[in-house]
């Protein structure tokens, strides 16, 4: 596992381990039996860097990557994944020629996307994986326009000019594993399946399960699971299962280095609004990292970072580039190392505690990470192997 304590020499940088992200899809793999596997690299691989962990995905066995838009599959194909890729949110004129042409399955969920599809074959038939609103009342053809959008593909189909490969949906509430919702579901789920094959539609992979899906509700695995947040270590139950309960392992750590350490005065303000002032005389951390960054304002007066072994407080609004830690009285300089999260075994804070601190979910905390904060590749299982 990375030691997120190891000396630091630019101003802040993510560390992402891969041997956590091989860890994550093995561990994943074991629990789905037959299915395939899909590894979710949107959103630059959830902020963690997507090419890199597509690679290391594939390594580990992942039968599948999957991608939200164009650029994001065709950037897979141009890094050299040969493999199966599918790219699910498309809108009306964009190049889905190019993805055809790549070997890239795409998502259809409305005859106009089915007639699109076609008319933007050339060598190739277009592999469609069609989409049903089970109940999420985001993409997919509701219930009634299903049937029409299995005749538009069957058509095309017949013509030569698509292959329908998959059913799919998205689960909207996995990560409350016991929520009637997920039974609700799944019923709409098998319905589609059953109006399809009654239309001479079944193609060979149905796939509804998402991270949540993947670990708790194996009914949901059919013959392909999509996990995304749990690939990096994060678990998308949050507190009430943790990571380390699933055999997870985070894999980003966000650091940075002290840019200033001073001694205030009792009732100095800090920051924009001076909305947090000392109680008493204490030292102050200014850390070179902000909103401007992806920390998220929200967290303002309550995020805790580890500074020299010990956890402390952000204190004061969460400024574009830097904001504060209030050190007490710890000896401090500037230049010295400050985790922000990571996995959490040295006891610094998690991606969890963050997204306590803003009130929302671990998926926003590595996904905002900008670009300014580069990206450090290890793999712990060279350096201990």
């Amino acid at each position: 596992m990375y030691d997120p304590l190891e000396p630091l020499t630019v101003r802040a940088e993510a560390v992402v381990d891969l041997a956590a992200i091989r860890h994550n899809v093995a561990a994943l793999r074991s629990r789905v039996e037959s299915a395939q596997l899909m590894t979710v690299v949107k959103a630059d691989g959830y902020g963690h860097g997507m090419i890199p962990v597509a690679r290391a995905a594939r390594e580990a066995g992942a039968d599948w990557i999957g991608a939200a838009v164009l650029d994001e599959a065709l950037s897979l194909r141009a890094a050299g994944d040969t493999g199966p890729i599918f790219c699910w949110l498309t809108t009306p004129g964009e190049p889905v020629a190019e993805a055809i042409a790549a070997g890239i399955d795409l998502s259809a969920a409305a005859p106009w996307e089915i007639a699109e599809l076609a008319e933007a074959v050339t060598d190739r038939p277009a592999r469609v994986h069609l989409k049903i609103d089970t109940g999420m009342s985001r993409g997919g053809a509701v219930p009634e326009e299903w049937p029409a959008l299995l005749r538009a593909a069957q058509l095309e189909e017949k013509a030569g000019r698509i292959e329908i490969v998959g059913i799919w949906s998205h689960l909207a509430s996995s990560d409350e594993p016991k929520s009637p919702v997920n039974e609700a579901q799944l019923v709409n789920f098998v319905s589609a399946i059953d109006v399809a094959a009654s239309l001479g539609v079944d193609p060979p992979l149905k796939h509804l399960a998402n991270s949540g899906g993947t670990l708790a509700l194996p009914e949901t695995h059919f013959d392909l699971v999509r996990p995304g947040i749990a690939t990096y270590g994060l678990s998308p139950f949050g507190h009430a299962l943790p990571s380390s309960e699933l055999g997870l392992r985070p894999a980003m750590t966000l650091r940075a280095r002290l840019a200033m350490v001073k001694r205030v005065p009792a009732g100095a303000g800090v920051s924009y609004g001076l909305t947090w002032t000392a109680p008493r005389p204490s030292t102050l951390g200014l850390i070179p990292l902000g909103y401007g960054d992806g920390l998220p304002r929200h967290a303002s007066n309550s995020a805790p970072v580890q500074v020299a072994g010990r956890r402390r407080g952000i204190v004061g609004r969460i400024c574009m580039d830097q904001c504060v830690v209030n050190l007490e009285d710890d000896e401090a300089m500037a230049g010295d190392a400050v985790v922000l999260f990571g996995a959490g075994a040295n006891g610094e804070p998690t991606a969890d505690d963050w997204a306590d601190a803003a009130q929302t979910i671990n998926y926003e905390i590595v996904t905002r990470l900008g670009a300014r904060v580069p990206r450090r590749y290890v793999d712990t299982a060279e350096a201990t192997g």
